[in-house]
């Protein structure tokens, strides 16, 4: 009976989160290592934001790298399995949060995501309004989607890199 609600539980979780945005799908460390520094190599002066941000492995990758890195979880099983298992790298903070009505940090340096193509335009221009409130560049990796109408600055296998610049709102960039 336990076992049954659990695997319910399980299922609840997972399938509602999908719904809302991007299934759970687990990040390889060679492949995430390999877009970070070939796409943009992060450093000490960089700061991560991955929005769904899963079981941190591409947070604990990007601290690895020298960058300090934020994961926003809408998921809390996941949210757990991160803060437990990045809880000794003091370059990794995980919030329990919809990164849809957070406001990324002023120092984000970089954005990862995962999402499906339905959200990939939304997600753009989300990045695009959070570029434009902190008045920086904002380098955006995206894993197997491509923005929609806006073409890749740079790529590595699935990974998309954009450089989105901040502008003013009527000339947005997606």
């Amino acid at each position: 009976m336990i076992g049954l609600l659990l695997a319910l539980l399980f299922l609840f979780t997972f399938g509602l989160i999908a719904l809302y945005g991007a299934p759970y799908v687990p990040s390889r460390k060679s492949e995430i290592k390999d877009a970070l520094v070939e796409l943009y190599p992060l450093g000490r002066k960089d700061t991560l934001v991955d929005i769904g941000s899963g079981g941190g492995v591409v947070l604990r990758q990007a601290s690895s790298l020298g960058a300090k890195a934020i994961g926003y979880e809408l998921n809390p099983l996941l949210y757990g399995i991160s803060k437990f298992l990045s809880r000794k790298d003091k370059k990794v903070s995980v919030h329990f949060a919809d990164y849809w009505t957070a406001h990324l940090p002023d120092e984000t340096t970089v954005v990862y995501v995962f999402s499906v193509m339905r959200d990939m335009k939304k997600i753009g221009r989300w990045v695009q309004n959070q570029a434009n409130r902190i008045d920086k560049p904002i380098h955006l990796i995206s894993f197997g989607f491509e923005l929609g109408g806006k073409k890749a600055d740079k790529n590595v296998g699935a990974y998309f890199l954009y450089i989105i610049n901040p502008l003013q709102s009527d000339k947005a960039q997606v």
